[in-house]
């Protein structure tokens, strides 16, 4: 019994099985309903009709020359006035409802069973899109029918997987960072020892940049797996306090319109925000913020007065270490990661950053002095 049982568990444990019980049950309580209603339908039908003509022996001995002529005269009347001789089966509606009702719990099962297969894929994909969000999500209850239980093993193996090589990377990255930056302190601390002072000077640049090259390069690396917590965020007085303190630096940024607090990474956020406002002044003179709230997202649009960029280029410069023109780039101090950084944090909190050059004069090319919007989308839960 024990290995019945045993058995038995197993396999209404699998999801043909389950699904294979469905049916049974739904054919077994389909049949009962049918035979029921067409027992009532009999049950309630007339009773049988009048007996029909004699035997053809009978018949054949008392035909109309052994009766009189009265007699088979009657005889004849009673015979065509008379019913047939077969009892009526049930009425054509009862026919219609045993289909009806076979077919009706045939489509019930169909949704219960779809139902049933649709739930546990649904259960992965919501699973899937929050770890895109957090990755030390608490994993999956490994429930369910077998094959079921197995997917989502696999799926808690995978995320553990992933974290164990984030937190690999991210050691990776501390050491790197300790490595690069010892040497680039003895040249710094050699680079005071020069007696010329305007070769000092240029030393003094060349180190500096390849540490902002280094600084902004970990960063990145650093940021997809960096774990903050996600709070209530007001991102109207963030955008304040960044304009702030670039107006206090001397640069011109302006903030436009309001916004109701947002559930966001705080200090992720800042840094996008950052990266696109010193983009715009970088390259653009100033930055105007726009902040345009809506029930379903929050939209950010940050626009500068630069030359804008062209149409083929509006999606290249979002890829990392990628540099419209390197002198450019170079004579201003960047590296190439400022959007990507940007992007990488926008798709973190389930949004999306696009770039388009702005409304000013011209149409055609992109050095026409119309500026550059990068408008940043963040949906409310």
């Amino acid at each position: 019994m024990t290995r019945i049982a045993a058995a038995w568990q197993r396999w209404t444990g699998t999801l043909f099985g389950r699904l294979a019980l469905l049916l049974m049950g739904t054919a077994l309580i389909s049949h009962v309903l049918a035979l029921t209603l067409v027992l009532r339908v009999l049950q309630g039908a007339p009773p049988g009709p009048h007996p029909g003509p004699p035997p053809p022996a009978m018949a054949a001995a008392s035909g109309p020359m052994s009766m009189g002529p009265a007699l088979a005269s009657a005889s004849a009347s009673a015979s065509a006035s008379s019913p047939s001789h077969h009892r009526p089966g049930p009425p054509r509606w009862g026919m219609a409802a045993d289909v009806g009702i076979r077919l009706g719990a045939i489509l019930l099962a169909a949704w219960v069973a779809a139902r049933w297969l649709v739930r546990p894929i649904q259960r992965l994909a919501q699973a899937a899109h929050a770890l895109g969000h957090d990755i030390d999500r608490p994993p999956m209850a490994e429930d369910g029918p077998l094959e079921v239980r197995e997917a989502t093993r696999t799926f808690n193996q995978m995320q553990a997987r992933i974290r164990e090589q984030i937190s690999d990377r991210d050691r990776f990255v501390a050491a790197v960072s300790h490595d690069l930056r010892t040497p680039l302190t003895r040249l710094r601390l050699r680079t005071e020892g020069l007696a010329d002072e305007a070769e000092r000077e240029r030393f003094r640049r060349d180190i500096a940049e390849m540490d902002q090259m280094i600084a902004v390069t970990l960063d990145y690396l650093r940021g997809a797996a960096e774990s903050e917590a996600w709070v209530s965020l007001d991102v109207e007085a963030l955008a304040h306090t960044i304009a702030e303190d670039l107006q206090d630096q001397g640069h011109s940024v302006q903030v436009h319109g309001q916004a109701q607090p947002l559930s966001a990474q705080p200090n992720a956020l800042r840094r996008c925000l950052d990266n696109l406002v010193d983009n715009a002044i970088r390259y653009g003179l100033r930055a105007d913020i726009h902040l345009i709230d809506s029930a379903e997202a929050l939209r950010i649009e940050v626009r500068d007065q630069g030359p804008g960029l062209a149409e083929a280029e509006l999606t290249r410069v979002m890829a990392p270490f990628y540099r419209v023109e390197g002198s450019r780039n170079r004579a201003h101090g960047g590296v190439g990661l400022g959007l990507a950084i940007a992007l990488d944090i926008a798709r973190r909190h389930g949004g999306e950053l696009t770039l388009r050059n702005g409304d000013g004069p011209g149409d055609g090319a992109a050095a026409d002095g119309r500026g550059l919007v990068a408008t940043l989308v963040l949906p409310r839960p």
